[in-house]
């Protein structure tokens, strides 16, 4: 099987309102797709890169899915403190070695949260409408203890303020008639986010005692200038992963500022070659074109030039 670029919501200003649409929660995951083709199985990222070596527990679909072969559509996701964390989830996503991951698996439990279903029993379900996909995909999972169907609730606006209220990232709101386009983004599903959140690529360092103690974040245009939009200390990052991110840049360090304009924060900064994308919760832009509280979740493996001033929009 060829892997599937996942169909993604748009941004939303405002919940759609009607009986056509269901909301879902907007997990704070890993957007994963599980193939299996009646003897071969693999879990594929939006990428199109494989992550079954990092999920065992998800790498026997016939183990979730009773159909012959399947490919199903989801989010991986790890919790922490009873909510999703996208940086517990990364110690898993991160890992190459399987003793790493044999040892980091029973720290890290992940859940795949299963909602949509494209292909059945050798039968393409792309062009169906969302409610018939729902029910095909509620008919073939099985109980796992690392697998749920998402639950759909036909009241957006409840769902969002329950969202709100539990901390969570926001919620997904897709038309039931609304049919399945690969690499598609488009208004039949839109997200409506609590937090906002934006991946970045540092371009320059301080350090504390020797270690580094905060990133400085460009985002780039569409001429390939990258824009300096602030800076972060305050994360979900542990001493040692600042102690990993210290030895990373040793060899990044250079004399070239990689920003387009002089960053504010410049007194004191290390410029390093902008190779390194991490995903950041924020509160708001600032008039200035900074963000506002930004907090690191996490390094993530993007190509820095996906890291674009566009998001300023659209996350």
């Amino acid at each position: 099987m060829q892997p599937v670029i996942p169909f993604e919501p748009v941004l939303a200003a405002r919940l759609p309102e009607g009986d056509e649409w269901i909301a879902q929660i907007k997990w704070d995951g890993v957007r994963m797709l599980s193939y299996y083709d009646g003897s071969h199985a693999e879990l594929i990222n939006r990428r199109g890169n494989r992550r079954t070596l990092q999920y065992p527990e998800l790498a026997r679909p016939e183990a979730y899915c009773r159909a012959d072969s399947v490919i199903l559509d989801g989010e991986i996701i790890a919790l922490s403190g009873g909510k999703p964390s996208f940086h517990e989830v990364m110690r898993r996503d991160s890992l190459k070695n399987e003793a790493a991951i044999r040892a980091v698996s029973p720290q890290v439990p992940v859940l795949y949260m299963v909602f949509d279903i494209l292909y059945c029993n050798g039968i393409w379900l792309l062009d169906q409408p969302l409610s018939r996909r729902q029910q095909t995909l509620s008919e073939m999972l099985l109980p796992h203890p690392h697998v749920q169907n998402v639950p759909s609730y036909h009241e957006p606006a409840q769902l969002y303020a329950a969202a709100q209220k539990g901390g969570l990232e926001g919620i997904v709101c897709k038309e039931l008639s609304s049919t399945y386009a690969p690499g598609g983004k488009d208004k039949r599903w839109q997200k409506c986010k609590i937090i906002s959140d934006v991946t970045a690529v540092a371009g320059g360092v301080t350090f504390r005692d020797g270690l580094v103690n905060a990133l400085l974040f460009g985002l780039y245009d569409d001429a390939g200038k990258l824009h300096y939009i602030g800076h972060a200390g305050a994360g979900k990052m542990t001493v040692q992963d600042w102690r990993n991110l210290t030895a990373q840049i040793s060899g990044m360090i250079t004399e070239q500022m990689p920003f387009a304009e002089l960053p504010q924060r410049s007194k004191g900064s290390v410029w390093i070659k902008p190779e390194l994308v991490f995903k950041l919760h924020y509160l708001e832009w600032n008039t200035s074109g900074t963000f506002r509280q930004p907090v690191i979740q996490s390094q993530v493996e993007l190509p820095p030039l996906s890291c674009r001033m566009d998001q300023r929009t659209q996350t």
